[in-house]
């Protein structure tokens, strides 16, 4: 039996199952998440801003990475740029889910670009990696995001609420990094995804000393070229 369009989103088949991809890995998001929480009061914001913050900007990176800048007073340029140059990676999730999404009205998309995020990216392009419109992307987008924001702010209104009962020394944030490491593995199915991700992870370490963080930025530049040359120049690749 064929699903109606005029029928629910969530009663979507592919709603419950990207929703199923991303229950998988909530833990470490949680985790994640809950730090993110703690450190934006330990570093002095108040509940209501830290709050406000957690809502509107949902982004642990920039929030992480700009949080030391709040608490030492430095200009508002300097923690704009920060907040800028770590959330630049977007422009790659972004150019890649327009393939998917572009026919779609404009405020949908900026719906889209808010709740995007780092894991439910992955997990979307394990899922769909021919990069085709179809019926059930949208369907299948929602139901991770469903998912993955709310194992986001739960856990980090949490830490906002419980900021000092939960000690940062607790390292919980690695959780997160190391679920994106899990699912970021699944992609690696040939020589090219592998050698990629070697070269991305050579660059971010070699240029872990750039100021802001830049040296996200590098690896994906990085990872990128590195794609695009084997993809043209070894023999036998089919081109992407």
């Amino acid at each position: 039996m064929g699903f109606s369009s005029s029928a629910p989103l969530w009663r979507h088949p592919a709603f419950a199952e990207g929703a199923r991809d991303m229950a998988g890995i909530t833990l470490g998001i949680s985790a994640w998440g809950l730090v993110t929480g703690v450190a934006m009061i330990k570093s002095g914001l108040s509940m209501p801003l830290a709050l406000l913050m957690s809502l509107t900007v949902f982004a642990g990176s920039s929030q992480l990475a700009s949080l030391p800048l709040l608490a030492s007073g430095a200009p508002l340029w300097v923690l704009w740029a920060t907040a800028f140059c770590v959330n630049l990676r977007f422009l790659i999730f972004s150019a890649q889910w327009r393939q998917y999404f572009n026919h779609e009205p404009r405020w949908l998309r900026m719906a889209i670009g808010y709740f995007a995020a780092d894991l439910n990216y992955v997990a979307f392009l394990k899922r769909f990696p021919d990069g085709k419109p179809a019926p059930e992307q949208m369907p299948y987008y929602w139901g991770g995001v469903v998912v993955n924001w709310s194992s986001w702010q739960v856990p980090a209104l949490m830490g906002i609420l419980l900021a000092d009962r939960v000690p940062t020394e607790w390292g919980l944030g690695f959780a997160g990094v190391l679920a994106l490491l899990g699912l970021s593995y699944s992609l690696l199915s040939d020589r090219n995804s592998w050698v990629s991700a070697a070269v991305a992870g050579c660059a971010a370490v070699a240029a872990y000393a750039l100021p802001l963080r830049l040296n996200i930025l590098v690896a994906i530049a990085a990872a990128v070229t590195a794609g695009l040359l084997m993809e043209r120049w070894v023999p036998g690749r089919r081109p992407a």
